[in-house]
């Protein structure tokens, strides 16, 4: 590309398209270096700039989020629409999938009805080739009447071309597109198109945000549509009144023509059959495609076997996700807690050595550990995305989810939360409503995570027989889905209302996955989920540890050494053997650490909540232990060890810890605490993934309020239950 050093002209792109279609690869292949990444305002969403000079025109691409449609629907959607609708450029360059035209082309047809000039660049189109698939671009750019280009971001094909176009077509006038809906919509159309041209309104052709004068068909396209930008300006205007009266009236008219109360909805899904017409007319793909597609949906599409086969590749994944992630996730953890031990070694003051180990150390490794995890689970979703399984899996799905309130996408969020939820709340990006992803992100926690197994297996071993332990545990994990599904539904009549995401879609055919998108795919979420969590739960982990290590009481510490003392030089003690004397000094220091936790502030927390759980009669110990399990759930179980002073390296399967538990809590005290676990908070770490991904602190609290009252409350009715059947069965 030639380039001038004094360039005469500006010249503003929008770029527009669906997710995956290759925009990046455009806007790199076009400004080379020249990028600038930042955030739009008031939102965490990136946004893309280059400038760049060609042909003695000072370009500025600005590459706007990934949208389906202008619906509304996810906050990218929201972004993209409002800023196509505030006309800050010159012309929308529209990116395309060549290989999937038929459902790139529905955001098209929405685009053109804002009346604003457009080029397609109809990109992969040498990977069309590759796949036998023929576009007749000229064709289509007549049926639209827009510039059709076909390009290749990744080999630079018809760049040069693709740069022309934009140039020569933002200088002329603007040319309304051949944008034709159904009968319907365009008898509404032709209505308020005839009202506007006989009142010749002067402030709706005043219109301010239009970069050229709208056609009255134009403008009665934006006022049916209801364009919040139009409405907000007329609205202080005087014929305002007259033209809401008219134009409500056109509505309620198609609104009853055409059986459908959601205008938006209709015109969403009057874009899709124009998409669909468009392609069918100028696409022409292999017939062995096409057969090849059939014949493999009509085995994973299958009204009977679809569902379970489905469910035979989720196990796979998540199966392949903690066997291969957990493999890695032991070795990194392994190695933290070796290097801890090592540089406490080498450091003479304990109060540092400790902040550095436990607190430093700790915290980082377990945010590291968490990366296998989170890289094997994205790596399988987006083989899923980019072979064209992913849409199929929505597909099957979204009837029974969509009863619950929920998406049919929310399934594998929902699914992972059984292993961890940071990776699952990380899933919920695939949820483009932004209602449906918060429903989704606020039950996650409800699907017990694999960090909650060791307290059931405590507690189920401690509390029934050993024949009836695999039954109980499956009914705990099947309860919490249950009450997860219950309470999505509850959500979703009662805070989350609105409109739903529209599950109209065409299924795309099936592709070996592009290994570069899903490199990027994976290499890009485990990057943004250091970036974005990594410092939080870092200075949560340091938080945590400062609770649980101070005040320092050097009474207690003093006591303690004067206790050691006299048993050291008592004739009982002398006359012991080695290994019982260890094991006389070990009782006494737990006995001290026991001693010494209570005093901190983690204890001080326990006992200001035993009054809380006093109807769930829950000791000190068993409330210590929930606050020390908000940091981990996996340190309940040596909390408690700790607490009944058995030492911190207890695991599950403590004979002693569970003859403790048997001795000192009730039965129905035991049922309310494995309820209570299972629907409070999630760890720290999990929890402020929710936060980044639900949209802030606030929703932290809603989450802690939320899953409080649920834990509270089922735990109560699991306390009185287990109180009346211990009462009924055991007399």
């Amino acid at each position: 590309m030639s380039h001038a050093t004094s360039p005469k002209r500006t010249l503003t792109i929008a770029l527009v398209g669906q997710p995956n279609v290759g925009k990046s690869s455009l806007i790199n292949a076009l400004s080379g270096s020249h990028l600038k990444v930042g955030n739009f305002s008031g939102v965490t969403i990136e946004k893309t700039q280059a400038s760049f000079t060609y042909q003695n025109t000072h370009i500025t691409i600005i590459d706007l989020p990934g949208s389906y449609s202008l619906n509304h629907y996810s906050p990218e959607e929201k972004i993209t629409k409002d800023f196509l609708e505030s006309r800050q450029y010159d012309i929308v360059l529209n990116v395309l999938d060549s290989t999937n035209l038929a459902r790139n082309l529905a955001l098209t047809g929405q685009i053109m009805d804002l009346g604003i000039k457009i080029v397609l660049g109809l990109n992969m189109i040498d990977e069309a080739r590759d796949e036998q698939v023929i576009v007749n671009h000229k064709l289509l750019s007549e049926i639209l009447g827009v510039p059709c280009v076909p390009i290749s971001a990744s080999t630079g094909e018809n760049l040069s071309l693709l740069l022309d176009t934009l140039l020569s077509y933002a200088q002329k006038p603007l040319c309304a597109p051949k944008r034709v809906y159904n009968d319907k919509i365009e008898k509404a159309i032709a209505q308020v198109e005839q009202f506007i041209t006989q009142k010749s309104f002067y402030e709706l052709h005043a219109y301010p945000k239009a970069s050229t004068p709208l056609s009255a068909r134009g403008l009665a396209i934006l006022l049916i549509k209801q364009d919040g930008a139009l409405y907000a300006y007329l609205h202080d205007k005087p014929c305002y009144h007259e033209i809401v009266q008219y134009v409500n009236a056109a509505r309620n008219e198609l609104s009853l023509a055409s059986d459908e109360q959601n205008i938006a909805r209709l015109f969403h899904h009057d874009a899709i059959a124009y998409a669909q017409g468009a392609a069918q007319e100028t696409i022409t793909y292999p017939k062995s495609t096409l057969e090849q597609t059939k014949n493999v949906d009509s085995i994973l599409l299958h009204k009977r076997f679809g569902i379970p086969i489905f469910l035979v590749l989720m196990f796979v994944l998540f199966e392949a996700t903690f066997y291969v992630g957990g493999f890695f996730k032991d070795y990194i953890e392994l190695g933290f807690e070796n290097l801890a031990e090592v540089i406490r070694e080498h450091i003479v003051v304990e109060a540092f050595a400790s902040l550095l180990c436990d607190g430093v150390i700790g915290g980082v490794g377990t945010i590291l550990a968490f990366l296998p995890l989170i890289a094997v689970l994205y790596f399988g979703i987006a083989l899923l995305e980019s072979s064209g399984y992913m849409a199929r899996i929505a597909f099957l799905l979204d009837g029974f989810f969509h009863k619950f309130g929920l998406h049919g996408k929310s399934f594998i969020p929902l699914v992972a939360g059984f292993g961890c939820s940071v990776p699952a709340y990380m899933a919920t990006r695939t949820l483009k409503n932004r209602n449906e992803r918060l429903i989704t992100l606020f039950v996650i926690g409800f699907m017990s995570c694999s960090a909650r197994l060791p307290i059931y297996v405590l507690f189920i071993g401690a509390f029934f027989d050993q024949k009836h332990a695999g039954l109980v545990l499956f009914g705990i994990y099947l309860f919490g889905a249950i009450i997860a599904l219950l309470l999505a539904k509850l959500l979703k009549l009662s805070i989350f209302t609105g409109h739903e995401e529209p599950f109209v879609m065409e299924m795309p055919k099936y592709r070996m996955p592009n290994w570069r998108v899903v490199w990027f795919s994976v290499w890009s979420k485990v990057v943004m989920f250091l970036k974005k969590a990594a410092g939080f739960i870092f200075l949560g982990s340091i938080l945590i540890w400062f609770a649980s290590q101070y005040p320092k009481s050097p009474e207690l510490e003093e006591q303690y050494t004067a206790s050691q003392e006299a048993l050291m030089q008592s004739k009982q003690f002398k006359a012991l053997s080695k290994q019982d004397q260890q094991e006389a000094l070990w009782y006494l220091h737990n006995e001290y650490n026991e001693n010494f936790l209570r005093q901190t502030y983690s204890g001080k927390i326990g006992e200001a909540l035993r009054p809380i759980f006093a109807p769930l009669d829950f000791d000190w110990r068993l409330s210590i232990s929930l606050v020390a399990g908000f940091a981990a759930k996996e340190v309940v179980v040596s909390t408690l060890g700790i607490l009944y002073a058995l030492g911190d390296d207890v695991n599950e399967e403590s004979t002693s810890l569970q003859q403790n538990l048997r001795d000192n809590i009730s039965f129905p005290t035991a049922i309310a605490f494995i309820v209570f676990v299972m629907f409070y908070i999630p760890c720290f770490a999990a929890t402020i993934t929710f936060g980044r991904e639900a949209g802030g602190i606030k929703f932290v609290a809603y989450l802690f309020i939320f899953t409080s009252i649920v834990a509270y409350c089922f735990a109560l009715l699991g306390y009185y239950c287990a109180w009346l059947g211990y009462k009924f069965f055991m007399g």
